[in-house]
């Protein structure tokens, strides 16, 4: 195995942050801390989204899964670090939201969201890095600086409504929508700070986070995707956080007292893959398992690390392979509590299948091996697995394969949808 890259031995449950710092030093930021400390509820683990799913109850949630404060009054499922990481898959989620105590109003809500989430994966799946861009509409430019801008510069540490959010962001690594936008509309649509480094910001920290889900977030909130910004104001905060300005300094003086200003946003030239998508096929990537050998190994990546991954659970038997990507890492430093929240997974596994951790370049670790694997509708699975051998690549388990129609809108891909047969994972 080339000396860049160096095998790690399996982390023990209960030690994740002790392993985190002490075998991955350098590719981190803040300390190596258990987010789920503050919700232990929120463990990395397959128990514990099993738990949860198990117990996923949805009364109420078409009308609190927005609420911010009290905390006990959230109506938001917390779901989602489970789903981004491949413990839970939509199509389960879906099936289980079926039978889950709650309304049909909650239920149908629920699982619109999912379905949103699934419009992001596709989205990201056929646009890949040019997410990152605008995807019709420009907010206004800004010089670009060296390094991401500092929240302190962002608003007044006094505002409770902000400052409360960002804790929570870089604390338990969790948000609801609700600050979730807040935090974007103010950083970019009254602050007038780049978009870009938000949601780098909101990346390194979310343990759900991913560039699908958090970059459409970020557009859709700055008008980006819609031409029409979300403008947060006073009165967001006391509609979702009853009783939070009582106890604001900046009550009487409020920052956010009216509605920002008109936002300014320059159409640009679509990406002529939102109307279509040529290569369909290649973006949704295998329908069956195509198998071109006899695989050595399983290699598991970050977006698929659940019991039910479909190379996992073909492939009882053989050996596990994951690879922290030092580079990819290393420029990222994203928390330590993300890392720590993968590693609890990692140790859960290791329980029960023969897992090799490696610290390096995953094309170099993959080199000499012949492996099974899940697709992964990311660029960066693409870049790896176009460079090695895969012996049995299988489905990604979509609610809906993508297809070429239109993803300009999440309306108008879900009416493109409409016209095609219920899946029957659903």
């Amino acid at each position: 195995m080339p000396a860049a890259s160096l095998r790690l031995p399996t982390p023990t449950p209960g030690q994740e942050s002790d392993w985190v710092a002490e075998h991955l030093r350098g590719l981190f930021s803040g300390p190596a801390r258990d987010a789920n400390t503050f919700s232990p509820e929120l463990a990395g683990t397959q128990s514990a989204a099993n738990q949860a799913l198990n117990t996923l109850d949805l009364r109420n949630y078409a009308s609190a899964r927005n609420q911010v404060m009290p905390v006990s009054s959230r109506g938001a499922t917390r779901l989602s670090a489970w789903i981004r990481h491949g413990l839970l898959s939509l199509p389960e989620v879906a099936a289980a939201a079926e039978h889950a105590p709650g309304s049909d109003g909650d239920r149908s809500k629920f699982i619109d969201e999912l379905w949103w989430q699934e419009y992001a994966r596709h989205l990201y799946a056929r646009l890949g890095t040019k997410m990152a861009y605008p995807l019709r509409y420009a907010p206004p430019e800004h010089a670009a600086t060296e390094n991401m801008p500092d929240p302190d510069q962002i608003w007044d540490r006094e505002m409770l409504c902000m400052d409360g959010a960002r804790e929570e962001l870089e604390t338990e690594g969790y948000l609801v929508n609700q600050t979730r936008m807040w935090l974007a509309s103010q950083w970019t649509v009254r602050h007038g700070a780049p978009w870009r480094d938000g949601e780098d910001w909101f990346f390194r920290h979310l343990l759900d986070g991913s560039r699908a889900a958090n970059r459409l977030g970020w557009q859709w909130t700055i008008g980006a995707g819609t031409g029409k910004v979300y403008g947060f104001s006073r009165w967001q905060v006391n509609k979702r956080s009853p009783g939070l300005c009582d106890r604001c300094a900046l009550q009487s003086n409020c920052p956010i007292e009216n509605w920002p200003d008109e936002t300014q946003l320059s159409p640009v030239r679509p990406d002529p893959r939102l109307r279509h998508d040529e290569t369909a096929a290649m973006t949704a990537g295998p329908a069956s398992v195509h198998t071109s050998g006899e695989p050595e190994a399983v290699w598991i990546t970050a977006e698929s690390l659940g019991d039910n991954d479909p190379a996992l659970l073909a492939q009882g038997k053989l050996p596990v392979v994951f690879i922290w990507d030092e580079k990819l890492l290393r420029r990222l430093q994203l928390s330590g509590h993300r890392l720590v929240y993968l590693t609890q997974r990692l140790a859960e596994l290791g329980r029960d299948r023969d897992l090799n951790i490696w610290r390096g370049n995953p094309a170099e670790v993959l080199s000499t091996l012949s492996v099974a694997t899940t697709c992964a509708p990311v660029p960066g699975f693409r870049r790896i697995a176009a460079g090695i051998q895969i012996a049995e690549l299988h489905p990604w388990p979509w609610l809906a394969r993508p297809n070429e129609q239109t993803v300009t809108s999440y309306t108008a891909w879900r009416k493109a949808l409409s016209g095609r047969s219920r899946p029957s994972n659903l």
